[in-house]
C-alpha cells in the first residue's frame, strides 16, 4: 500500500520514482493497480520475456477479476518473436529448395501447421519447435526484412496486429530490449513500434545502464554480413532477378567480409580497441575493400526492376552496416568505448557509450514525466546515490519497502574463513570440497552459482561424481526445460551462472541453498568497465569503491534473492568468498543485504537443517 501509494502521487504529480521493493512486498500489484487507475497510457518495462508473460497471463487476470471488468492491456515483443506469413507462403511453395536436411524441413512443418491457429504469432507459443531452429530465424518478421505497407499480408500481419492492440490499450507490456531499442530507433527519426506514452514503470530496473548502453551504442558482426549476403542471394532467386554477375557481386562481398573480419584474431572473449589509425595504415585496403563491397551491394539493389519493395529493408541493412564500419574505426568518439569480442563463430566491433546518465537524463526522463524504477535490488548500503549518478536522475523521490519476510529466522548466511582467497590458485579444489560437504548436508536441493564458465566447470567436474544426487548444468538444456526438471527432480543440484542470478523462482523446500562462488566483481579487464572505470578516475572519483563494490552488492543481493521466495521458505545461503569478511569493502555487501542471521562455523549449518 505505501508503494502503490507513491506510485500514484509519482503519475499524478509527473515525477520520477525509484523504489526498492523487497521480495515478498507485492511490487508488480503496487505499480500496476495506479496505472490502471491513472487514466493515462503506461508502458510496463520488465526485464525479460519469461516476466512479461508472467504480467500479461498471471498478474493481470489477477487484477482484472478485482476490477469486475476486462482491462485494455497487451503485450510486445521484439519483431523477431513473431513469424512472417509472407515468408512461410514463399517457403511453402519452394519447401525443398529452400531447406536444409530433414530436420529443417520437419521444423518449418511445425511453423506452417501451427500459423493458421495461431492469433498472436508469437514463437514462444510453439513448445515443440527446437530453441535453436535455425529455420524460424528465416521465418520471423525482422523489420530489416519487412516490406511494410507494400506487403500483400500487412492487413493481416502479425506484428500489424501487435500494433494494433497496443494502440488501443492503456497498458503495454515490453521488455527493456525492446523499449530501449524502440527509443533509439526514435532518436532516430524512424518511427518505432511502441505507440505514444506518458508513463513508464521499469521493472528489475537495476538492468537499465547495461541493456541502455547496448541500444544506444553500435555493434557491426561478421554474421550480419553472412545474413546480409545470404538474404540477398535468397531473394534475388525467389524474384527471378539472379544471374551468374550478381551472384559473383554478392559472393565477392562474401570474400570481403572474411578478409576484413579475420584481421580481429580468432582468440574467444572481450578486448579494447584503440588502434584507429594503427589498424587502418596495416589494413586500410581490407577495410577499403569490405566497405566497397557493401557500396556495389546497395547501388545494385536499387537498380532491380520488379523487386523494389523488398531491396529496399536489404539496401538499408547494407547502408547501416557499412556506416556501423566508418564508425567504428573512423569516428574516434571520445563519449564511447570500441572493443571486439570473439564470441563461436561471431566476430562482432562494438563501440559502447561510456556514460548512459546523460543520454537517459536527455532521451528519457525530460521527455517522460512520469517514471518508475523498481526492484527488490537497487539501494546500496541503504540509499541510491549509486543508481541516480548511473542513470542520470539525481532528484528523483526514492522509497524502501521492506520484505516481509523473518530473515534471520528464514535464512543463515554461512562464510567457510578456512578457504583461501577466490584469487589463489587453490580455491578452485578447496571450494569443490566445501561444496560437496554442504551439499550432503542439504541433501541437494541447491543451486551453485558461478561467477565464470570457466570456474562453473571446473567445480561441477569435481563435485559430479561425489554426490548421490541429479546434478544438473547450465547449457546441457535450455534454461526453463532446467528449472522445469530441477522442479521436479527430488534433491536435485544445479549448477549456473549468471543468467540464473535473477528472474529465477523456485519456493519451497526443493531449493533450500544457494551457493555463489565469489562476490560477483565485473571483469576488471572487460574495456566497458575499464572504460567506465577510468572516467570515474578522471573525475576524481574511486572506481573501485565508486562504481564496482556498488554493482557488485546489487549482484549479490540478486543471486541470493533466489531462495526466499516465501514466508514458508527455510534455508542457508553460501558465499564461498572470504573477502566478504576479511576486506574493509566486504562492509557494503554486509549493509546492502537482508539481516539473514550469519555463521562461519558449518556445525550451525547442520544445525539449521537439523536442529534438536
Amino acid at each position: 500500500m505505501e508503494m502503490a501509494r507513491a506510485v500514484e502521487a509519482a503519475l499524478v504529480e509527473k515525477r520520477h520514482l525509484i523504489v526498492e521493493a523487497g521480495t515478498g512486498t507485492g511490487k508488480t500489484m503496487a505499480y500496476l493497480i495506479p496505472a490502471i487507475l491513472s487514466n493515462k497510457r503506461v508502458i510496463v518495462s520488465t526485464g525479460t520475456k519469461n516476466l512479461q508473460e508472467q504480467l500479461f497471463f498471471k498478474d493481470i487476470p489477477m487484477v482484472e477479476k478485482a476490477f469486475g471488468r476486462p482491462l485494455k492491456v497487451t503485450y510486445m515483443k521484439g519483431r523477431a518473436n513473431y513469424v512472417c506469413r509472407q515468408k512461410v507462403d514463399e517457403a511453402a511453395r519452394a519447401e525443398t529448395a529452400w531447406l536444409s536436411g530433414m530436420e529443417e524441413v520437419t521444423d518449418f512443418r511445425i511453423i506452417r501447421d501451427w500459423m493458421p491457429e495461431t492469433e498472436m504469432g508469437d514463437r514462444s507459443e510453439l513448445k515443440n519447435l527446437p530453441e535453436a531452429s535455425p529455420v524460424w530465424m528465416k521465418l520471423d518478421a525482422r523489420r530489416e526484412r519487412c516490406t511494410g505497407q507494400k506487403c500483400g499480408h500487412f492487413e493481416n500481419c502479425f506484428v500489424t496486429s501487435m500494433m494494433r492492440r497496443a494502440a488501443d490499450s492503456d497498458i503495454i507490456i515490453v521488455n527493456h530490449h525492446l523499449f530501449f531499442a524502440d527509443l533509439a530507433v526514435k532518436q532516430e527519426d524512424f518511427g518505432g513500434i511502441i505507440p505514444r506514452y506518458d508513463a513508464v514503470v521499469f521493472d528489475e530496473a537495476h538492468e537499465i545502464e547495461d541493456i541502455a548502453g547496448q541500444y544506444f551504442g553500435s555493434s557491426v558482426s561478421n554474421l550480419q554480413m553472412q545474413e546480409l549476403t545470404r538474404d540477398i542471394l535468397d531473394l534475388s532467386r525467389r524474384k527471378e532477378f539472379h544471374t551468374n554477375s550478381f551472384e559473383d557481386l554478392v559472393r565477392g562481398a562474401v570474400a570481403a567480409g572474411e578478409r576484413f573480419f579475420g584481421l580481429f584474431g580468432e582468440v574467444e572473449g572481450r578486448s579494447s580497441f584503440q588502434q584507429h589509425d594503427a589498424f587502418l595504415t596495416q589494413f586500410g585496403e581490407q577495410y577499403a575493400g569490405v566497405v566497397a563491397a557493401l557500396e556495389m551491394l546497395a547501388t545494385q539493389l536499387q537498380l532491380v526492376e520488379g523487386a523494389v519493395d523488398e531491396t529496399i529493408p536489404l539496401h538499408r541493412r547494407a547502408k547501416a552496416m557499412q556506416e556501423g564500419l566508418k564508425f567504428f574505426l573512423e569516428s574516434k568518439d571520445p563519449r564511447f568505448v570500441f572493443w571486439v569480442e570473439k564470441r563461436g563463430r561471431g566476430t562482432f566491433l562494438q563501440a559502447t557509450p561510456i556514460d548512459v546518465s546523460t543520454i537517459l537524463s536527455e532521451k528519457l526522463f525530460e521527455e517522460v514525466p512520469s517514471t518508475i524504477l523498481t526492484s527488490a535490488t537497487l539501494a546500496v548500503s541503504g540509499d541510491f546515490e549509486f543508481l541516480k549518478k548511473r542513470l542520470g536522475l539525481p532528484a528523483a523521490r526514492t522509497l524502501v519497502v521492506d520484505s516481509p519476510f523473518d530473515y534471520p529466522q528464514q535464512a543463515l548466511l554461512y562464510v567457510p574463513l578456512h578457504l583461501p582467497d577466490p584469487r589463489n590458485i587453490a580455491f578452485t579444489q578447496k571450494a569443490s570440497l566445501e561444496i560437496v560437504r554442504l551439499l550432503r548436508i542439504t541433501e541437494g536441493r541447491a543451486f551453485c552459482l558461478f561467477t565464470s564458465y570457466q570456474q562453473m566447470k571446473a567445480v561441477y567436474e569435481r563435485v559430479v561424481m561425489e554426490i548421490p544426487y541429479t546434478v544438473l548444468l547450465q547449457g546441457a538444456k535450455p534454461r526453463n526445460a532446467l528449472l522445469d526438471e530441477f522442479r521436479s527432480t527430488a534433491n536435485a543440484v544445479l549448477f549456473a551462472t549468471s543468467s540464473f542470478w535473477q528472474g529465477v523462482d523456485v519456493q519451497g523446500d526443493q531449493l533450500s541453498c544457494v551457493i555463489i562462488d565469489k562476490l560477483p566483481f565485473a571483469v576488471p579487464s572487460d574495456p566497458v568497465v575499464q572504460a567506465r572505470s577510468k572516467q570515474i578516475e578522471d573525475s576524481g572519483g574511486k572506481p573501485f569503491f565508486d562504481y564496482q563494490v556498488p554493482q557488485a552488492a546489487i549482484a549479490l543481493k540478486q543471486g541470493f534473492g533466489r531462495l526466499i521466495r516465501s514466508k514458508m521458505d527455510r534455508g542457508v545461503l553460501v558465499l564461498l568468498d572470504t573477502r566478504v569478511v576479511n576486506q574493509r569493502y566486504g562492509q557494503v555487501f554486509f549493509d546492502s543485504l537482508p539481516e539473514y542471521g550469519f555463521t562461519t562455523e558449518i556445525d550451525a549449518v547442520r544445525e539449521f537443517f537439523n536442529p534438536a
